[in-house]
């Protein structure tokens, strides 16, 4: 089960997370689109990494099919805050992360701390490190079919996820145990 991480593990409360709704065009600007699915094929993730508008970097992962579109949404960027602590970027350039997400409960998760959420307390973990090695990340909310050739990209790959064998997570969400558990219990009603 995907449950809250533990107080000892929770980031400090000073280290958070920059959300902002729009960010001006920087040809320096490494932009991350990311995208969660779940269809009839089941739940999938994509993102797709730009570096001054050329793509260097794709992935899809596939989800248990238990798990939500918000997981998968949430996986796929602490899979792309993992590929960029790989990246070597000269430190002459500006080193600005955008990650553009249609995750509004993603955004609003990040922006609360009562969210501890093990998906979330990851991506404030990958974030914090990563701007400890200064790198400067902003996360965005992009309308989703808006057409942009990163999420474009994103959703593409996502749907491919989908329909992949190999699953990479398979924390059900709290509220789908719940739902199986009600479900049981209707079953076994007289």
């Amino acid at each position: 089960m995907d449950h809250e991480v533990e107080p000892k593990d929770w980031t400090h409360p000073v280290d958070s997370v920059k959300i902002n709704e729009q960010t001006e065009g920087n040809e320096h600007i490494i932009q991350i689109f990311a995208d969660g699915s779940n269809n009839e094929h089941g739940v999938g993730s994509g993102s797709a990494i730009y570096i001054q508008k050329k793509l260097i970097h794709q992935m899809k992962h596939k989800l248990h099919d238990r798990c939500s579109n918000n997981q998968a949404e949430q996986l796929e960027i602490v899979q792309a805050l993992q590929a960029m602590e790989k990246v070597k970027i000269n430190k002459s350039v500006p080193r600005t992360i955008t990650i553009h997400t249609d995750s509004r409960i993603t955004l609003d998760s990040l922006k609360t701390k009562k969210n501890r959420s093990h998906l979330i307390e990851e991506i404030r973990k990958k974030s914090i490190t990563l701007e400890k090695e200064n790198w400067n990340i902003e996360y965005t909310w992009i309308k989703t079919q808006s057409g942009h050739y990163g999420n474009e990209l994103a959703d593409k790959l996502t749907k491919e996820a989908t329909r992949n064998s190999d699953i990479c997570y398979n924390k059900f969400p709290k509220s789908e145990i719940e739902h199986q558990e009600r479900e049981k219990s209707m079953g076994e009603w007289p």
